[in-house]
């Protein structure tokens, strides 16, 4: 009996711009290829005449062919099959950002519910110098929206919070983000010195997003590639990039930028980790290798004492149970962190237990 020879995968076609439309680019790709997809789709403005400031020049507007649709309809089913082929492509564990704006952003997560992508966040892109409304009859239009979203609900997405909350100088990031759209030395020009594309995004709103949601190594697909922020980021963070653009004047921009843009160093490469990362040291092992004895006496912040017992619980005046149920004990709280409420004594010092448990994971790591 002849064997059927299994037909190979496609091979990824790593750092390449596929020249084309963004359904067929994604169709030519392998299943679960890809950790990561920003998506920046069409808006669907539904421009109606020409936009003029007050002094009667002419507003660069969004009124290219790429961005007309004939219905609601139309936009729907175009929307659904570029995303029906974004699931396809993402790993198991994958995620997707789009962005859009009040003409199409609830259209996209509508979209993104009813095929079964898992909601994650959305985030205001709150422009720090938006572009005026000229005619005076709505409020100025002063953010976009992002939606961070999942393959399923059962996916295990990346999420960098450490290294986000180190990029917002120590504090929680938040889903509000005041960034400067693109302008200045950023904004690529054509030939004739005008805006090579009109929605360039800025490197700073793709470094969050990257930097974030990725890891080095990992594979970013933008489908609606334009003149190549995401492959210009993702090629400064040390991740590799897929662009699918269809409009030729648009790659040949993205790819003199890319051949300019450098890869930072290894070492800078390197981010904050999440402590939720970090390998579980259970307390009770500190009391077998005898880093803490059974009987010794562990404090809290008010000087209230509790002992360590064989088999890791620690028992006080009227409670007994975990590091952890004992503090929220004695706090009167739901919940406790005892790696960082308990401290023992050692030579007249008073040291949190936590220092120990980073022992162990130091050794861990050395081996």
């Amino acid at each position: 009996m002849t064997k059927t020879k299994a037909k190979a995968a496609p091979a990824l076609p790593l750092d390449t711009i596929l020249a084309g439309d963004c359904i067929e680019g994604m169709k030519s790709l392998p299943d679960a290829s890809v950790d990561l997809i920003f998506a920046d789709p069409p808006y669907n403005l539904q421009l109606k005449g020409d936009l003029h400031r007050p002094d009667n020049s002419h507003v660069d507007a969004v009124d290219d062919d790429w961005d007309r649709f004939d219905s609601f309809a139309t936009y729907d089913a175009f929307t659904r099959a570029w995303l029906t082929e974004a699931r396809r492509l993402l790993k198991p564990d994958g995620a997707i950002w789009v962005i859009g704006s009040y003409h199409n952003v609830f259209r996209l997560g509508a979209a993104l519910q009813d095929l079964d992508f898992w909601i994650l966040n959305d985030v205001v892109w709150r422009k720090s110098n938006p572009m005026p409304n000229f005619r005076g009859k709505r409020f100025t239009n002063a953010h976009e929206t992002l939606i961070w979203a999942s393959r399923s609900e059962a996916a295990r997405p990346t999420f960098n919070y450490e290294a986000l909350k180190q990029l917002n100088e120590g504090v929680q990031m938040r889903s509000d983000w005041v960034l400067p759209i693109c302008t200045g030395h950023e904004r690529l020009k054509d030939e004739a010195g005008d805006k090579a594309h009109p929605t360039q995004k800025p490197e700073a709103l793709l470094h969050r997003v990257i930097l974030g949601t990725t890891n080095p190594g990992d594979v970013v697909l933008d489908p609606f590639f334009g003149t190549g922020t995401t492959g210009a980021v993702a090629k400064m963070l040390g991740r590799s990039w897929i662009g699918i653009e269809r409009e030729e004047a648009y790659r040949r921009h993205a790819e003199k930028r890319l051949s300019r843009v450098r890869k930072y160093d290894r070492d800078a490469l390197q981010v904050t980790g999440s402590k939720r990362a970090e390998p579980r040291v259970p307390f009770g092992q500190l009391v077998e290798r005898g880093m803490l004895r059974p009987g010794e006496m562990l404090m809290n912040g008010r000087g209230q004492m509790a002992k360590v017992r064989a088999d890791g619980t620690l028992v006080g005046d009227d409670v007994r149970g975990s590091i952890h149920q004992v503090g929220a004990h004695l706090e009167g709280a739901p919940s406790c962190n005892g790696w960082t409420y308990w401290h023992f004594k050692r030579d007249g010092q008073v040291i949190p237990i936590d220092i120990l448990r980073q022992q162990i994971r130091a050794e861990m790591q050395d081996g």
